[in-house]
């Protein structure tokens, strides 16, 4: 018999808020993190704007040495991973480390530490490079700091799956635990490529909205006027735990975990299949996975990047897995807000699902003025809502054809 999974602590460190509680306020409230790229020098770039982290004091959370040798990405997963310890309210002394997991997923990884080591490369020679520049540089290096941090020695391991990566990591936290592999581990996504060579890597591909003189309204999901998505960074964490776990030390329950789906488009290396045939796919399998139908969906977090073809695809993949039921259900696209956080955008989405079950209330998908014909079902569009939320499906698709949905559920007995 599988084990039952069940969130009990969030961290999240977020373009509209450094901890859970204000970023889901600014989330309810349809706040935008959007802005001009303060990072570094973006006025020759066609996209000059980006979703960054603001007032975040590092080192009320990570000693400066120790920081200093981590990369941003890790900085921001080792931050959020303390803070879902905390709102788990879970003592790590008694704990068996032994059977406690970090599953952690990233698309690009340190990708700031790779651009400043290149610099010294080219500029003052080999024998100049910081010897932390590979141990700050890898991707799996944010789970392996987090599982430093809290002595967490059960299962380790970095999904890298594009813009899929943080939902495929708790999917698989998720199976971890119901098959008995662990009894609660940290899951969820972590990113920081709001730097020179990635933001110029996307405005090439002409992926990324040029509003740069209206930043606030440049993240459009579904809107008829869309260009583009916005980049945005941080870390979006939960601890999963066995249910009987959770019970055993009186744990606040979140929400429970009750289908992973994950499939493959296996046609282009970033347009999405035709129709979203491959998200489909996946969505109903993490329906299926549950032992639900699609009529009993409340809520979909859709991956709604602001780009003309995900937007449109995603919308038709929906259609195709819940029919005539798709005009009813609630979806939003919190990326309006956050921007698209890429493999950590998973992480932050689940916790907004999970919230949204919590606290009855479904976030509006903002800046979404002009309908577009071919994207018609309701995206909540710019005020949030009050109501029951007892099932929300998270969707993540990602370049390479990565297609990612988790499904929670509202906690029963």
């Amino acid at each position: 018999m599988k084990n039952r999974v069940v969130i009990t602590g969030m961290g999240a460190v977020t373009p509209v808020g450094n901890q859970k509680d204000t970023f889901w306020e600014n989330i309810k409230n349809g706040v935008s993190g959007v802005d001009m790229i303060s990072r570094f020098d973006a006025s020759s770039y066609t996209t000059q704007i980006a979703a960054e982290i603001k007032d975040l004091k590092v080192e009320d959370y990570i000693d400066r040495k120790e920081a200093r040798r981590m990369d941003r990405f890790s900085q921001y997963a080792v931050i959020a991973a303390k803070q879902a310890i905390e709102d788990a309210k879970i003592d790590l002394s008694i704990v068996d480390k032994d059977r406690f997991g970090v599953i952690l997923g990233s698309g690009v990884g340190g990708m700031e530490t790779l651009e400043e080591q290149a610099k010294v490369l080219m500029n003052k020679g080999n024998n100049r490079i910081s010897p932390f520049f590979v141990p700050m540089m890898i991707g799996n290096m944010a789970a392996g700091q987090i599982a430093i941090t809290v002595g967490a020695r059960g299962i380790n391991v970095t999904t890298v799956t594009a813009c899929a990566s943080g939902t495929n990591a708790i999917g698989d936290a998720f199976r971890a635990i119901q098959w008995g592999d662990a009894d609660l581990i940290l899951a969820g996504g972590t990113e920081a490529a709001i730097t020179p060579l990635a933001v110029g890597g996307f405005c090439s591909m002409k992926a990324m909205s040029t509003r740069n003189d209206d930043p606030k309204g440049a993240s459009r999901p579904f809107d008829a006027d869309r260009d583009g998505f916005i980049m945005g960074e941080g870390s979006g964490i939960v601890l999963l735990e066995r249910l009987d776990h959770a019970l055993n030390r009186g744990a606040h329950i979140y929400a429970e975990i009750v289908g992973y789906g994950l499939t493959a488009d296996a046609y282009h290396i970033t347009d999405p299949a035709p129709n979203g045939e491959g998200g489909a796919r996946a969505m109903k399998l993490a329906i299926q996975d549950a032992g639900v139908t699609p009529e009993q969906i409340d809520y979909i977090n859709a991956h709604g990047t602001s780009t003309f073809k995900n937007d449109k695809f995603e919308t038709m993949a929906i259609k195709s897995v819940f029919g005539e039921y798709a005009y009813k259900v609630a979806i939003s696209s919190t990326k309006s807000m956050t921007g698209h956080l890429l493999g950590a955008a998973g992480g932050v989405e689940a916790i907004i699902v999970a919230l949204s079950i919590e606290d009855s209330f479904i976030p509006p998908t903002i800046n979404y003025t002009t309908k577009d014909p071919e994207c018609d079902l309701d995206y909540v569009p710019n005020t949030g809502r009050k109501a029951s939320v007892q099932y929300g499906l998270s969707n993540s698709f990602g370049f390479g054809g990565h297609n990612a949905c988790i499904l929670l559920k509202k906690y029963d007995e």
